[in-house]
């Protein structure tokens, strides 16, 4: 019987802890975020050997306790336009004596190569509410732990077929795909609105992983790559946020 009233209780008192009503202007209050947040992106150390600038986009859930602290769970696609390494350098022996690819049609092809990757994290944060409209926002820094991969995107011209030895699983051999433990920290801003219509943050990022290869044969190198990596990534990042908990209505109303 104890246990039957005790989740009779929990039923009722969870529905009312979510759509309760608060005033975000006069109490820190406990609501769940959701986050949709881009950066541009800098490389370092092993990462601008290979790529460029480049841009991420992602979102996150975040938890926000009454206390200011923030935990959350996120995911970021990295998108570059820019390969800084050479032809030579990527694709080897399969390019001709005029450094050309030639395609599975027999002609010269077009192609182009950019970077793709994704990383995703864990974070814990913390608000310091310092010039700020509510007790809820301010100053923020965070940290996080995850996971965190890029390569090399090569793309051919829709009008000729891959050569062959870029086609299937052979193209894994020359992505140069690397991946493994991340960490990253941020400091910034985070503004929530009085009303809650307009919310958002800007940041400064720095992300750093310890990546090896991830596939089992590099044809430019012809054996497995078991070199060790060290990938970084400098950003500043801006992110808005939809907020789940209701604004308490004015007190007073005038007509």
């Amino acid at each position: 019987m104890k246990c039957k009233s005790l989740i009779i209780t929990l039923l009722l008192i969870i529905p009312l802890a979510v759509t309760a009503q608060k005033d975000i202007k006069k109490e820190k209050i406990q609501t769940l975020m959701f986050q949709a947040t881009y950066a541009y992106q800098f490389p370092g150390r092993d990462t601008k050997v290979f790529f460029d600038n480049n841009h991420s986009i992602g979102g996150s859930i975040i938890f926000k306790t009454k206390s200011n602290w923030m935990f959350s769970i996120n995911g970021n696609f990295i998108s570059g336009n820019t390969v800084n390494i050479t032809r030579e350098e990527l694709f080897g022996d399969i390019l001709d004596n005029n450094g050309e690819i030639i395609t599975g049609d027999g002609i010269y092809g077009s192609y182009a190569l950019f970077e793709r990757g994704a990383h995703f994290q864990a974070r814990v944060g913390k608000i310091f509410p310092i010039l700020s409209p509510n007790p809820n926002c301010g100053f923020f820094i965070q940290g996080g732990l995850g996971y965190l991969f890029n390569r090399v995107r090569c793309e051919f011209g829709s009008y000729a077929s891959p050569p062959p030895a870029l086609a299937g699983d052979y193209l894994y051999g020359y992505d140069r795909m690397r991946g493994g433990f991340a960490w990253s920290g941020e400091i910034g801003y985070l503004f929530l609105s009085n009303s809650r219509v307009f919310n958002m943050s800007l940041s400064l990022e720095f992300t750093q992983a310890y990546t090896k290869s991830l596939r089992k044969w590099d044809f430019k190198m012809m054996q497995k790559d078991n070199n060790s990596y060290i990938d970084q990534y400098v950003g500043i990042r801006a992110a808005i946020y939809i907020p789940t908990y209701k604004r308490k209505p004015a007190d007073y109303y005038y007509y």
